[in-house]
C-alpha cells in the first residue's frame, strides 16, 4: 500500500468524520503511550539499580528528550517535502519495540542506548502526525482537535504505568520480565495504527502547488524562545522518579516509583482536555498558568528529601505537562501557515528538546553535587521570569 496522502484538496470533512479521526489518531496515541510511557515509570529506577548515577540519568534521558524533537524538525522538512506522512507515522511507531528489548540487557548503557531510539522513533512519527491531526480537524478548532488528542493519549499514559505498577508487584521487582510483557500492547499498537490508517488515509489534506509556501512569523521565534526557556527550568520526571528510586531501593519499595509516575500522568489526562478549551477562548495568554507553575517541580523534589514532597512535584508536574502536550502545540498550530506547518512542529520541537537537554543536565547535577536548595529556588525563578516576559510578547 502507499503511505502517501491521497486526498483531493478540495475534498470537505464534516465535522463527524474530523472527530472520529481525531479520536482514531488518539487511540494509536493511547497505545503508544501504554507502552513507552509505562515504561518511563520505571527506566530512572532500572538505571539506578544498575548503578548509574544521576547526572547520567538526566543527561541520558535529557538527551532523549533533545533527540526525540531535534530530529523532529528533519523529518517535518522530509515530510512537508514528500506528503508521506504516513510512511513517518508507521516508521516512528515501529521504533517502540525498543521498548520490549530492554528486557535482554542487565548493561546501563545498552538500556541507554534503547532509550534513544525509542526517542529518535518518536521523532520521526510526531510531526507527521501532529500535521495530519492539524488538518483533519480544520473548523473544529486546534485547541479542542489537540485537547482530545492528548486526553486520549494520556489515558494510555495512565493505563501503561498502572500496569507497570502491577507487574513489579506481581514480579517482586523483576524488571526483565515487566519489559518483555510491553511486546504484547506494541503489537496492538500496530493493529490499531494500520486500522486508523486505512480509515483516515483519504481525509489528510495535501498542499497543492498552486499554494505558496510562507515563511514563520516573528511571534512564533519568540513564542519558541518562551517554551525553551520554560523548559529550561522545568525539572524532568525522571529526576523526581530517580530522586524516589533513592529512598525507596534501600526499602524494597521499588513499585512505588512507577506509581508516583502515575499520579502525574493521572493529573495530565483531564488537564489537557480542559487547557485546550480554555486556550480556543482565551489565547495564548493561558500559558502564563503552566509558565508560573514550572517554578514549583524543581522546587518540590530537589530541597527535601521528604516522599510526599516528590509526590506534590510529581503532581504539579503532571499539570504543566498536560498543557505543554496540549495547548503548547496548539499554538503553534495559530501561529504557523500550513504550507510551513511540518517545518514550524519540527523546529519548535528541537528548542523543546534542547530545554529538557539542559535542565535535565543541570538538575542532574543539582542531584549528584547536593546543589543548596537557595541556588536551586534562584535558577527556577529566573527561568521562569525571562520565559513569561517573552510570551507576553507573543501576539496570536
Amino acid at each position: 500500500m502507499s503511505l502517501k496522502n491521497e486526498m483531493n484538496p478540495s475534498k470537505q470533512m464534516g465535522v463527524r468524520a474530523a472527530y472520529m479521526a481525531i479520536i482514531l489518531l488518539g487511540i494509536v496515541s493511547l497505545m503508544g503511550d501504554l507502552v513507552y510511557e509505562g515504561s518511563r515509570g520505571i527506566i530512572p529506577d532500572y538505571l539506578n539499580f544498575l548503578g548509574a548515577p544521576a547526572l547520567f540519568v538526566g543527561l541520558v534521558i535529557g538527551l532523549g528528550e533533545f533527540l526525540g524533537y531535534a530530529m523532529r524538525f528533519v523529518s517535518g522538512i522530509l515530510a512537508d517535502t514528500t506528503k508521506a506522512y504516513w510512511f513517518f507515522i508507521f516508521a516512528g511507531y515501529g521504533l517502540i519495540i525498543a521498548v520490549p528489548l530492554m528486557a535482554f540487557s542487565l548493561n546501563w548503557e545498552i538500556i541507554a542506548l534503547l532509550v534513544l531510539v525509542e526517542r529518535f522513533g518518536k521523532a520521526v512519527r510526531s510531526p507527521s502526525r501532529d500535521a495530519v491531526l492539524s488538518m483533519v480537524s480544520k473548523g473544529i478548532g486546534s485547541g479542542k482537535a489537540f485537547g482530545i488528542h492528548e486526553f486520549l493519549d494520556q489515558i494510555g499514559a495512565i493505563i501503561g504505568p498502572l500496569l507497570v505498577v502491577f507487574l513489579m508487584l506481581y514480579t517482586k521487582n523483576d524488571y526483565s520480565n515487566v519489559f518483555k510483557f510491553m511486546i504484547l500492547p506494541y503489537f496492538i499498537l500496530l493493529l490499531a495504527l494500520s486500522y486508523t490508517y486505512r480509515n483516515i488515509k483519504g481525509q489528510t489534506y495535501t498542499v497543492t502547488k498552486v499554494e505558496k509556501k510562507q515563511g514563520l512569523s516573528k511571534s512564533f521565534y519568540i513564542y519558541t524562545a518562551a517554551v525553551t526557556l520554560n523548559t529550561i527550568g522545568l525539572i524532568h520526571i525522571s529526576l523526581i522518579l530517580f530522586k524516589a528510586s533513592e529512598i525507596l531501593q534501600p526499602v524494597h519499595q521499588q513499585w512505588i516509583v512507577p506509581a508516583l509516575f502515575l499520579i502525574a500522568q493521572g493529573v495530565d489526562a483531564p488537564i489537557a482536555l480542559i487547557s485546550g478549551y480554555f486556550y480556543d477562548k482565551a489565547g495564548v495568554k493561558v500559558l502564563l498558568i503552566p509558565f508560573i507553575l514550572s517554578t514549583l517541580p524543581p522546587i518540590l523534589a530537589l530541597t527535601s528529601n521528604h516522599l510526599l514532597m516528590l509526590v506534590a512535584a510529581c503532581i504539579v508536574f503532571g499539570l504543566v505537562l498536560g498543557m505543554q502536550e496540549s495547548i503548547y502545540r496548539a499554538v503553534v498550530a495559530d501561529l504557523t501557515p500550513l504550507t510551513s506547518r511540518g517545518r514550524a512542529y519540527g523546529l519548535f520541537n528541537t528548542a523543546y528538546g534542547l530545554g529538557f537537554l539542559v535542565s535535565g543536565t543541570i538538575y542532574g547535577s543539582f542531584i549528584d553535587y547536593r546543589i543548596s536548595s537557595i541556588a536551586v529556588i534562584a535558577y527556577s525563578l529566573i527561568t521562569q521570569v525571562i520565559a513569561i516576559f517573552l510570551l507576553l510578547n507573543v501576539k496570536n
